[in-house]
């Protein structure tokens, strides 16, 4: 492979390794949700706090509950009110599911296995010892990490960090992620059109994207190709966590990144990559932002998303910042061999009649069709130098929708 060119797993590992997660801030449980957690949460409870009914029934000594046995109910013991008393030597509490089993009980005694007559009740099945009670803390003890740090906090989550006594929840701050988009030929839809001009598309893809993968996105106003345009952003660039730039980062006379961030301190990581599409991408630093610069290309710049910003977004969010998920998919048609480039072919799916997934790319890979991409269900990853393949060989997939695009 070229030496100008640097491998997809190369770049990536570089801006992961380049990042940081955001400072922590304190949110209210109920907007924990797809958050990360900077802290731990502790458990502020034991649950259950005592012994309880896992069943409506009666609460009995199993010694005492025999087939057969009468057992005098001496009282009750819902959930929320505990009985007061203890249960002696032939009698019962009726309790119902999660009330506390009273003092000198030992087994709950399902309804459906009683038979309840003028205050007592005859034990129709034998009751073994401990059965249907849930003991204390059997859930967790208060004091005891039930969330641990890094975690990205799910439904289930918040359910555990609420039953847990837990009201507040310190995660990290959704990373900032400044979107500029660059060119004299592009305008904002609805905007009249220059003459050879273009709508732009990338920041709002982009800023779906971002927003997607947990970001807050802040869309800039286009830049025109010109350097001191592009350099006013500097300015600016302290108030995120990451700038991504669309548009100017080849090597065309109005590519012009690299040449307007230079005056203002920017000190470039990499610039190229062996993939396809995708390869005029951009790392560097303006100041303490880290810069990713994007290709004008619409297809190009979505696909570069997934492979770097995502990652880097979950980065600055807490988590480690792994590639995008692949799977095991059937080519539905030959596949050409591969040239020096990691190819991301944009491809529909289905199922047949066996069960397996057939992906099937489109038959034009062109960087600039949109509606190809939003028809597509998956990216087909090709590795450089891959051999032909034909229809009905395994291939590696990213799943578009499992990632939310």
């Amino acid at each position: 492979m070229a030496n100008d060119l640097l491998a997809v797993e190369d770049a990536r590992a570089r801006i992961l390794a380049a990042l940081s997660p955001t400072a922590a801030e304190t949110v209210a449980l109920a907007e924990g949700a797809g958050r990360v957690l900077a802290r731990g949460v502790a458990a502020r409870l034991t649950q259950p706090p005592a012994d309880v009914s896992a069943m409506d029934g009666y609460a009995v000594r199993a010694g005492d509950a025999v087939e057969g046995a009468m057992l005098r109910v001496t009282g009750a013991a819902p959930a929320g009110r505990p009985f007061a008393g203890s249960v002696g030597a032939g009698e019962a509490v009726r309790i119902f599911t999660g009330g506390f089993v009273p003092e000198g009980a030992d087994a709950i005694l399902l309804q459906e296995d009683a038979t309840a007559a003028d205050g007592s009740v005859r034990v129709n099945e034998t009751v073994r010892p401990g059965r249907w009670i849930r003991r204390r803390g059997l859930d967790f003890a208060e004091g005891a990490e039930v969330l641990p740090a890094g975690r990205k906090l799910t439904a289930r989550d918040i359910g555990l960090a609420a039953a847990s006594n837990n009201p507040w929840l310190a995660v990290h701050r959704r990373p900032r992620i400044g979107i500029l988009a660059t060119g004299d030929e592009i305008a904002l839809p609805g905007d009249p059109i220059p003459p050879g001009g273009i709508v732009s598309s990338n920041a709002h893809a982009l800023a779906a994207l971002v927003k997607g993968a947990g970001g807050d996105p802040v869309v800039l106003p286009i830049a025109p190709d010109d350097t001191a345009a592009i350099a006013d952003v500097a300015a600016s660039a302290h108030a995120y966590d990451l700038l991504v730039t669309t548009g100017g980062a080849s090597v065309g006379e109005h590519d012009l990144i690299q040449k307007a961030l230079g005056g203002e301190g920017f000190e470039l990581g990499f610039w190229k990559i062996a993939m396809r599409p995708g390869k005029p991408l951009i790392w560097g630093r303006l100041g303490r932002t880290p810069v990713l610069g994007l290709p004008g290309n619409p297809v190009s710049a979505m696909v570069c998303g997934v492979v770097f910003l995502i990652p880097a977004i979950a980065r600055l969010s807490g988590l480690p910042g792994a590639p995008a998920p692949t799977r095991r998919v059937i080519a539905a048609v030959p596949l050409a061999e591969n040239d020096r480039r990691a190819d991301h072919l944009r491809a529909t799916l289905a199922v047949d009649a066996q069960g397996r997934m057939l992906a099937t790319p489109a038959p034009v890979q062109d960087s600039s069709m949109l509606a190809t991409l939003a028809r597509a269900d998956a990216l087909v990853l090709r590795a450089p130098f891959a051999p032909a393949l034909p229809a009905g060989a395994e291939v590696e997939a990213i799943i578009l929708a499992e990632l939310g695009v």
